[in-house]
Formats: C-alpha cells, structure tokens, sequence
C-alpha cells in the first residue's frame, strides 16, 4: 500500500472518529445543560454517520432528546436541509459544466 493511500485513510479514519464522538444521545446533553443550536447544527451535519452508528449502539441516535427546543430544532433542520441541497446544487452545477442536461441522462 502506498504512503498516500495509507495517509488518506488514517485521515478518514480520524474525521470519523472524531465526528461519531459527538453524536446525539452520548450523555454530553443534559437536562440541566441541553444541546443548543449549534449542537442542532452539528447534529444535522453528522446525521447520516449518527444513523449508522445508531445500528451497532443503542443508546446513540439520530437527535438528541435533551435540547432547548425550538433553537436546536432550528439549527438540526438548517443544516439537514443545506447539507442535502448543497449535494444537489453541486450536482446540478456539474452537469452544467460537462455540458449535459437531465433528459439526456
């Protein structure tokens, strides 16, 4: 294996190691100290790797119950939405740089 391939996934290795150490439900969010909205931001980005590690452990998920309500409803909602649409408009601008339309594929 060459040194690159191994250093790029020590780096993907550490992003998700880092990222699945603040998921949703892993007892930093209290009811005394509820996630706020940049918690919600945080949790919305990391959706998708809190899905998954939410399979192989049961007290982790999705959102986390311990918030301050309509703050961290806002931030999670914020970014689920532009992390999906900002795939699509990528996505959208790729195809208007090859030149291609939707009906053509």
């Amino acid at each position: 294996m060459k040194i690159r391939n191994m250093v790029i996934l020590l780096i993907i290795t550490l992003i998700l190691l880092g990222t699945t150490s603040c998921v949703p439900g892993n007892g930093r969010a209290t009811v005394e100290e509820p996630a706020g909205f940049f918690w919600g931001v945080w949790h919305g980005w990391i959706a998708p790797i809190s899905l998954i590690a939410s399979i192989f452990r049961d007290e982790l998920s999705v959102y986390e119950v311990n918030n301050t309500g309509f703050w961290y409803d806002l931030g999670f909602y914020m970014a689920v939405i532009s992390g999906f649409g900002g795939l699509g408009a990528a996505r959208g601008r790729n195809r208007r740089k090859h030149g291609r339309r939707e009906d053509e594929e």
